[in-house]
Order: C-alpha cells, then structure tokens, then sequence
C-alpha cells in the first residue's frame, strides 16, 4: 500500500533539512533523484540499515527514483562517523565481494526495478592530483573539525588520518556527480550530508535536500546497532535466531523497532504505548507480536509462527528443540585427534606455543571414562562446529555459565569448566538459542 507523503514525511524521522521545500517538490509531482551511498566494508545488512532503506521503498511508492552509491572507493578509505575510531582499508576485491552481498540484502527491501546503480570508481577512478586539490579547496580544516567525532579525537590528542578527513569530500562529490535531489542517511551522517549540499551550492546545482532517520539501538539496549559489536539483527538471520534476538531487546526500545521497522499502523501504535503506560498489556505479548511482524517480513507468516512456537518451548518453557543439530562421538574424537595433530607438528618444527595453542594441547585431547562418560575441550568444539564466532567468546560463555548439558533423563548441570563429563545422548545448549546433541553413528 503507497503511503501518503505526510506519512513519509514523518513517521520514522529525525530531521528533514529543508522541510518546507522537500514538501513543495513532493507535491509538486516532479520525480526526484533520491541518493543513498553504502560503504561496503561488511557484507551483510541488519535492521539497523533496514530503517533507512524502508523509507526509500515508501519515496519510490510516491514514484521517485533511488540511485544508489557503492562505496568502493571510501570503502577504502573508511569513516568513522559515530565510532571515533578507524576503519581497517580493504582491497578491492573485498569491497567487491561484500558489495555484491550487500546488495543482494538491500534488494529484498528496496525495489531492484525503480533503482539506479553507480560505482564510485567510475569517476574517482579518473581522478588526478589536481582534481583533489581542487576539491579540498573549497573547505577548510576548521569546517571539517567541525564534525563531532573528528573534533573530540583533535580535542583528546587522538590521531586523525588525512585521508579520513577526505572521506566527508568525496561523499560530497558523489551528490554533485548524480546531481542529487535528496541525500538520505542516519542522523550520524548529518555533517557528511550537509557537506554535499553545500559543494552543490558552489558548483552552481540545486542544493540537495537532507533525509535524517534515527539510529536503531541494538539489542544490548546501549549503543547503535552495530556487527562490531555483536548487538544486531541481520536480515539472514534463520527465522529462530531472528525471533529470539528481537524477544531479547530491553522493553523500553519495543515502541522504537515497531515504529522503525514495521508497518503497524500508528494508531494501534499509539494503543500500545497507552497499555504500557497504564500496565494492560504484558509487555512480552506486545514483543511477540513485533517479533512476528519484523521476521514475517523478511521470511513468511508460516515462518514467524513456527518461530514463535520454538521459542515458547524452548526458551520460555526450556525444552530441547524437536529438530536439534545433531554431533556424532565420532566426529569429536576427529577434532581431538586435528587438533593434536595441529599442535604436534608446531612443536616438531620447534616453534613456540602461544597461550591459547598451548590449552588446546594440553586440553584438547578426547578422553573417556569407564562408565562411558567422556569430556573434551568445549571451546575447542564450539569453535570448530561454529556455535561460536571465536574461542574467546566460547571461553566467556563458559564463565558467565551460559552453557547447559541436559542429560536423557532430563537433569541438567551448568558448565563451569571446559572440559565438563559429557554422555551420547547428552544435549548441549549453547547461550539462549543453540543446541547440539551427542550421538553414536555407529550405534
């Protein structure tokens, strides 16, 4: 269903630079040049990046025309805007690659048909010394201190790299290049957005008009959702993995995401928020139904159910998944024995172990019992099998006691060590959502 402009205009905004006149344009009937770039310094898209590209599918409803940026060449410069830090530099075959995911992602949202593709290499691919020079002459130092998190890195003595100061100026060039009418981005790309405008205005062009939409705190209800630090919402995620992320936001951003990333019509938002206010409403049935909503968009109505089904019995009700990963012992004797194997050839060569090849030595190796119970390093298993995304974070689990054995008669034990007695036929439950089971092949 096509949204009013009035709805565009306001239902998930921060900041609209200038109102007024991007209002007169929309009614106007004029088609607009709608520009948002993407740096692709990580493939996948999270619901973070998922309210910015809403609205450009509810601008291309109006019929207006997107014209996406790829990054490939700031992508190789990175900009740290809102993480005060640098980004590592990628070649250029990686930024091709996570492009090419990147975009596969955003084509589930915004309409592949009513999109224009451009690759910045396609001019600063062309572009000499003089060009640069030329280009870093309309600002100055001052103005580009100007930006928030360059000017506490300046103001705390922290390094500021040249060519990240470059980064804002060649956004800015990219809004000339594609004459730009609106240049869409969260309200951290504001200095960058205005930036463009103001380049336009000297090279004679119409200046853009600047689209700001909030950034979508992750789950951990602290910071900007962010993969750097492990608090997102991919829109990859399998159907379970997506319901139980989006059950574990703090209840305070329930009203954001729901306003941010569905289509519940604002009325019955405005109902929801008068039921928790005056407490008429259990907070998880309003959560269960924005979990439905954001996982029935990115796969199917059938899937959010079944999902939701998963997640009342096992994690409400915390039973074992009827469909479980299964591991057999003989696959783990064949880590152990890998690993051994690893770390008897270092030591062959005569080089030293560091500290974590040297537990992994020492703990790796499978051993069993005469009552047929065995234990073998977890970290090293739930690294391999990819339950976990490095073995520090196994180790942590471990600590904070985030690992379950759920034995066949149904009594469980909570992991405090690494190498705890495990049984075939034992399940393994890893933080709130991941399982594995124990089997015998052979058996």
């Amino acid at each position: 269903m096509t949204k009013s402009i009035e709805y565009v205009l306001r239902r998930g905004v921060s900041e609209i630079i200038v109102e007024e006149e991007l209002l007169r344009l929309l009614e106007s009937g004029k088609s607009l040049r709608l520009k948002m770039g993407f740096d692709p310094s990580r493939p996948d898209i999270h619901l973070g990046h998922v309210v910015g590209m809403r609205k450009l599918r509810q601008f291309q409803e109006l019929g207006h025309q997107v014209v996406l940026i790829v990054g490939d060449w700031t992508a190789q410069i990175g900009d740290p805007s809102g993480t005060s830090q640098t980004r590592p530099m990628l070649t250029a075959d990686e930024v091709r690659t996570n492009a090419e995911t990147y975009m596969q992602q955003f084509f589930r949202v915004v309409d592949r048909e009513k999109t224009e593709l451009l690759w910045q290499s396609e001019w600063f691919g062309k572009f000499s010394l003089a060009d640069v020079i030329s280009l870093t002459s309309k600002f100055t130092v001052a103005q580009l201190l100007a930006r928030d998190d360059f000017n506490k890195r300046h103001s705390s003595n922290k390094p500021i790299a040249v060519t990240e100061l470059l980064y804002p100026l060649l956004q800015a060039y990219d809004s000339v290049v594609m004459e730009a009418d609106v240049e869409f981005g969260g309200i951290d790309q504001k200095f960058n957005c205005l930036m463009g405008r103001d380049l336009q205005q000297m090279v004679g062009q119409n200046p853009q008009h600047v689209f700001l939409m909030p950034l979508l705190v992750g789950t951990d209800g602290q910071q900007k959702m962010s993969k750097s630090l492990d608090n997102y919402i991919a829109i990859e995620d399998a159907p379970n993995d997506m319901y139980g992320k989006v059950m574990s936001i703090p209840d305070s951003l329930m009203m954001d995401y729901f306003e941010l990333i569905t289509d519940v019509p604002d009325e019955e938002l405005s109902e929801f928020r008068q039921q928790l206010s005056d407490g008429s409403v259990n907070p998880m049935e309003l959560k269960k139904r924005l979990a439905r909503e954001i996982v029935g968009q990115f796969h199917s109505g059938d899937d959010a159910r079944e999902a939701e089904s998963y997640f009342e019995s096992v994690v409400q009700k915390k039973e074992i998944p009827e469909e479980i990963r299964e591991i057999s012992i003989q696959d783990l004797k064949g880590l152990s024995i890998k690993q051994q194997n690893k770390v008897s050839k270092k030591l062959e060569k005569g080089d030293e172990l560091d500290n974590d090849e040297f537990e992994e030595g020492l703990f790796g190796e499978m051993t069993g019992t005469a009552k047929g119970l065995f234990t073998i390093s977890l970290r090293l298993v739930l690294y391999e099998l990819g339950l976990v995304s490095s073995k520090s974070e196994a180790k942590r689990l471990i600590d904070q006691r985030g690992i379950e054995v759920v034995h066949q008669d149904g009594s469980k034990i909570i992991v405090d060590d690494d190498r705890p007695l495990i049984r075939v036929g034992d399940a393994i439950k890893v933080g709130k959502r991941r399982w594995i089971k124990i089997v015998d092949k052979e058996a």
